[in-house]
């Protein structure tokens, strides 16, 4: 038995998948198109990439430890977006439409 992850869930939605996409594409074009932005850019990107990379290093013993709890909120969450996606249909639509 595979248990599902809510965040994955949510951005397989395609209200939430078309919409990344197109800030996928405005920020690639803007990078483009402004060769100062896109250096700006860069550094902000490898800064991230650090920090999130440090940031899993030092919260690895709190999440293995907290992991059941995280298990019952995941539940929860996917039991939630089931309902969301029953009430609301426009959910399963890209943003254009």
């Amino acid at each position: 038995y595979v248990q599902e992850n809510v965040l994955q869930r949510v951005l397989q939605l395609p209200v939430v998948s078309s919409t990344c996409e197109t800030l996928q594409r405005t920020y690639s074009s803007t990078k483009e198109a402004h060769p100062l932005m896109a250096s700006v850019c860069e550094v902000y990107e490898r800064g991230v990439q650090g920090a999130s990379a440090l940031a899993m290093w030092g919260m690895e013993p709190v999440v293995r430890r907290l992991e059941p709890q995280f298990a019952v909120a995941n539940n929860l969450a996917c039991r939630g977006l089931d309902h969301l996606e029953e009430k609301i249909p426009a959910l399963q639509y890209p943003v254009d439409k």
